[in-house]
């Protein structure tokens, strides 16, 4: 449960105060009632002042002078304790809330990434409580200062929009802990892509289901994260400890994109290491532009196979009755012959259009 819904006692005071008021209604010195629990005249002091606080062994020895049980000390330290942290963390919050502005907090909250807020010190609370995190430093330290990098590699430092798409790949992260999947076996995903690639024809309305019920047979988790603004993702690959992850969007909403997509994250989780995350559309290196072109490279051979690259690469050009034979042949879609005659620039645009089919996935979360 979020802890905005939880409630916080809006006041608390130091245990001295209680511990002041029982000795002036017994009318009893601090100093004799330091003789009577055998400690020292300035500890008394100091929690009568509450510059001290109430200890488990202190509780014990006033239950026995005061005839108040040590739990009500121990209760009242708690609370005041607190207390004091809740202060001092509202405080600290207040240095995070032009940070906060920096995400697109409407667009979270519309897709119930957070919840409703009216201050903009709730929403900067329950931002924090998204990504996991005490506040800014936090996260700066964490997505672009690379503080983890011994465990995985990422940095959105060089992003045009760290903050909107740190949150879509958070969202991935929450979605993917909601889902249940088997120790990951390589050979298992390997059939599972086979499997999946018997699909790709047909390109039923629950694509993304059958999708992700294959993967989970295999140790892979498969989400989908709708994209918000400033976050143009395609999708991603990382590892979670020890379970791949890909993260897809329907940023173009068009099946030859998801298809395509979905098979370039599965290269990266069989050719590359766990400790890189993969963000498609991110700025790279030299070696990571490399990455990025092997795993285009993998995600061509399971949409089209390389009989059929060679069929298109004689070809000059094709009507759309050809493409769908072609298809037929090849046992791929349509989207994908037309995707690439588009590319070598064999067919007009106006060519083939019909057969890049919509794809929707905002009925599976």
């Amino acid at each position: 449960m979020s802890n905005l819904n939880q409630y916080h006692q809006p006041i608390a005071f130091h245990p001295g105060e209680t511990l002041r008021e029982k000795l002036e209604e017994l009318n009893m010195t601090p100093r004799e009632f330091a003789v009577r629990t055998g400690k020292p005249e300035k500890t008394v002091h100091a929690v009568l002042s509450g510059k001290s606080s109430i200890t488990p062994e202190m509780a014990v020895l006033f239950e026995h002078v005061l005839s108040i049980p040590a739990r009500m000390w121990l209760s009242l330290q708690s609370a005041f304790d607190e207390y004091e942290a809740r202060s001092l963390r509202s405080r600290e919050l207040q240095k995070s809330v032009e940070w906060a502005k920096n995400f697109p907090l409407s667009e979270m909250v519309k897709k119930e990434w957070l919840p409703a807020c009216k201050t903009v010190h709730e929403k900067t609370e329950a931002l924090c409580e998204f990504f996991g995190m005490s506040g800014e430093a936090a996260w700066t330290d964490y997505y672009l200062k690379q503080e983890l990098k011994v465990a995985f590699r990422i940095s959105l430092s060089h992003a045009k929009e760290p903050h909107a798409i740190s949150a879509w790949l958070r969202q991935g992260e929450l979605q993917a802990a909601e889902l249940s999947a088997r120790s990951y076996d390589e050979s298992q995903f390997k059939q599972a892509l086979v499997r999946a690639r018997s699909i790709v024809a047909r390109n039923p309305p629950d694509v993304l289901q059958q999708i992700q019920s294959i993967c989970l047979e295999a140790g892979v988790v498969v989400v989908y994260t709708p994209c918000i603004k400033k976050a143009p993702v395609n999708g991603c690959a990382r590892w979670i400890n020890d379970t791949p992850l890909i993260q897809l969007s329907d940023r173009y909403k068009r099946n030859d994109v998801f298809w395509f997509t979905f098979f370039h994250e599965a290269g990266h989780i069989l050719l590359h290491g766990k400790k890189d995350i993969f963000l498609e559309d991110g700025d790279y290196d030299g070696q990571d532009r490399k990455k990025e072109a092997e795993a285009d490279r993998f995600a061509v051979k399971w949409t089209l196979t390389l009989e059929a690259e060679a069929e298109l690469d004689r070809r000059t050009s094709a009507t759309e009755p050809e493409i769908k034979q072609l298809a037929r042949r090849f046992n791929t879609h349509p989207a994908f012959i037309v995707g690439r005659l588009w590319r070598d620039k064999k067919i007009p645009h106006t060519v083939g259009r019909k057969f890049i089919t919509p794809i929707h996935l905002d009925a599976v979360q």
